[in-house]
């Protein structure tokens, strides 16, 4: 095979220098002719890069989370909190992740040789990532079970057929209620409170009896879709149509993925793209249906409550909706970062991304809400009668009105489309951060058989996920969310924004930022360094308090979860935290030093290979901590 000689340290000796076969690159599949780090490969394009991070950021909560969340906190005067927690928070963050993984080109993990201490904080984002990258595909699993569901006319939800199993309860509108009168000889007589208000009649208090009351959209997603138990405590057996959807979610993972970047960096092209393809025809098409204009003015016209901004939950739910939309402190930004070359301006890609997810957020409001006005007009109800999020809205409130739509099908296979894609391009960059990081803990090994490892973590969690699609897989999902989904990235971003500001140095991170952007003057890097080192850990201390200080135990609708399934939802949570104290610990026993002190002060110093990956990337001030080849592998010991 034919050898070329990198060039080393001139203190080795030539017996001692490394070997690396010529066609390097052409050993990993993940790796092209044209990249920079020959070793972990590059994006193949800015717009790969671009497209995959719009994936990762845009996702199902800004369709089925956002536009609710805007309605009820005061229409268009919510967009204030959320521009100012963006601008607080959600920026700041995103560009901090983005450029500490561009930097060191390593995953979550691994990038924290910086402060070694905190490389806990990397492992609790890889685990939150790992809990939601379980449940989210099962979501994706239900879009696909309702997008083949969609190709039937009519819609199997569009009313209560006895084919699929409608009971007595099931109805488009609520039956009256019944009256329970007792005569003067003493028999029982029910009477339909309707036809005692014709004449003139009341029902007296008490004996009035409601009728349980299903739409048959809202059955049909307990009864066929789900067949959903009475409760988390009744598991059931796994539902066969739910978990090949499963699989399926996770073949297409996986064939994404196969090769990396390379692979998933050409799929997200349409992924990324047909939501707002299919976010403009539903906005047309919704615009012309009448009563369009009550959903619009619901969601951010005639209700705009400029009072609403006195309520701390008001920005209590901005700062959150910021917060998660964006994905920060994940992993995921770290990780796809990591594959940038070393010059990528990362600071202007932050500014797109961020812009174009918190816009395509109020944009899909505009889509949802103008659907769900005209359901409320043809059901003679208000809008606030109808609006729903999460589950409800997704698989409830715009299923049933896309089923009043003419050419139904159509619309709603294009509505569910749209929502698996959204989940593909999130769930994309989640599996790329788990991989990304075993790829960097074990590079020897598991970096030339990375179709292997592909296809390992994916079969594995489609296992794990095979209690998310039994009889109670929703009460599974909903308490994983509910938990891991929250507590642990705030946490892990307090201690990331610590660590590099506090720790590790906010010059010194500024510093590595403009070897890659080029200097900038003092005044642009004023407004960083106040979000970085104060207001932004602040921010999220206060959203992490507040949301300790008002927590309220899990439900799914009106089902409240027993205490052990709270207790365990805690367990998920302490486990995932748990391993930024433990490494710590670690991190100190190991290190040098005659005294605690000592010990803590050697731990929190970047280790000796710390700083950018390629050697002609490294200034003078990182010559001296690790001289290394080309390709990043670190300085051999002297004979």
């Amino acid at each position: 095979m034919d050898k070329k000689q990198l060039p080393l340290p001139g203190f080795l000796k030539k017996s001692q220098q490394i070997q690396l076969p010529e066609n390097t690159a052409a050993t990993n599949d993940h790796v092209s002719e044209g990249d920079e780090n020959v070793e972990r490969g590059n994006w193949s394009s800015k717009a790969d890069y671009l497209l995959s991070m719009i994936g990762y950021a845009v996702g199902l909560g800004n369709v089925w989370r956002f536009p609710y969340l805007a309605y009820r906190n005061g229409g268009g005067a919510f967009l204030i909190p959320y521009i100012v927690m963006l601008t607080l928070a959600g920026i700041p963050l995103f560009f901090l992740e983005c450029s500490f993984g561009q930097f060191a080109s390593l995953g979550p993990v691994a990038v924290w040789k910086a402060v070694p201490i905190l490389q806990g904080v990397g492992i609790t984002m890889v685990l939150v990532s790992t809990f939601v990258t379980i449940y989210y595909n099962c979501i994706i699993g239900y879009s696909l079970y309702y997008l083949f569901a969609s190709f039937q006319s009519p819609l199997p939800w569009a009313d209560c057929f006895s084919w699929w199993g409608a009971d007595e309860t099931c109805s488009r509108t609520p039956k009256d209620p019944l009256c329970n009168l007792t005569l003067n000889d003493g028999y029982f007589e029910i009477v339909n409170t309707t036809w005692l208000q014709t004449n003139n009649e009341t029902c007296p208090n008490g004996s009035e009896i409601s009728i349980p009351h299903q739409g048959p959209s809202e059955q049909y997603w307990d009864s066929v879709a789900l067949h959903r138990s009475s409760s988390i405590d009744e598991t059931g057996p796994v539902v066969w149509y739910l978990a090949l959807c499963l699989l399926l979610a996770w073949i297409i993972v996986g064939i994404a993925l196969s090769k990396g970047i390379k692979s998933s960096g050409k799929v997200v092209y349409f992924t990324a793209t047909f939501p707002y393809l299919v976010l403009i025809i539903l906005l047309i098409r919704g615009a012309t249906l009448d009563g369009a204009y009550k959903g619009i003015e619901y969601y951010i016209g005639s209700q705009s409550n400029i009072t609403k901004l006195r309520d701390a939950e008001v920005w209590k739910d901005a700062a959150t909706q910021i917060f998660y939309s964006l994905s920060v402190a994940w992993g995921g930004l770290t990780a796809l970062s990591s594959y940038n070359k070393f010059h990528n301006n990362c600071y202007t890609d932050a500014i797109i991304v961020c812009i174009i997810n918190c816009a395509t957020s109020v944009f899909a409001g505009f889509a949802i809400f103008s659907i769900l006005g005209h359901m409320a007009h043809k059901q003679d109800k208000l809008v606030s009668e109808v609006a729903q999020s999460g589950f409800g809205l997704a698989f409830i409130a715009y299923p049933e009105a896309l089923a009043q739509l003419p050419v139904a099908p159509l619309w709603s296979i294009l509505f569910f489309f749209m929502l698996v894609t959204l989940g593909l391009d999130s769930q994309f960059a989640s599996i790329e951060t788990i991989i990304t990081t075993l790829l960097d803990q074990f590079p020897n090994f598991l970096r030339t058989k990375r179709i292997f490892v592909t296809s390992g973590v994916c079969l594995i969690f489609f296992f794990l996920g095979l209690v998310c699609v039994t009889q109670a897989g929703i009460y599974w999902i909903n308490l994983i969310d509910h938990f891991c989904a929250g507590w642990g990235i705030l946490v892990a971003a307090i201690a990331e924004l610590a660590g590099i500001s506090w720790i590790y140095g906010i010059n010194r991170f500024i510093k590595d930022i403009e070897m890659m952007i080029g200097e900038k003057n003092w005044v642009f890097w004023l407004w960083w360094r106040a979000c970085w080192f104060f207001i932004t850990p602040c921010l999220l201390m206060a959203i992490l308090i507040w949301s300790l200080v008002t927590f309220v135990p899990p439900t799914y609708g009106k089902i409240e979860y027993p205490v052990w399934a709270t207790a365990l939802g805690w367990c998920m949570i302490i486990f995932i935290i748990l391993w930024i104290p433990v490494v710590a610990i670690v991190k100190i026993v190991q290190s040098k030093g005659s005294n605690l002190w000592q010990k803590i002060v050697a731990a929190s110093k970047p280790t000796p290979d710390w700083g950018p990956y390629l050697k002609q990337h490294r200034g003078e001030r990182y010559d001296t901590n690790r001289d290394s080849t080309q390709t990043g592998i670190p300085e051999m010991a002297k004979m």
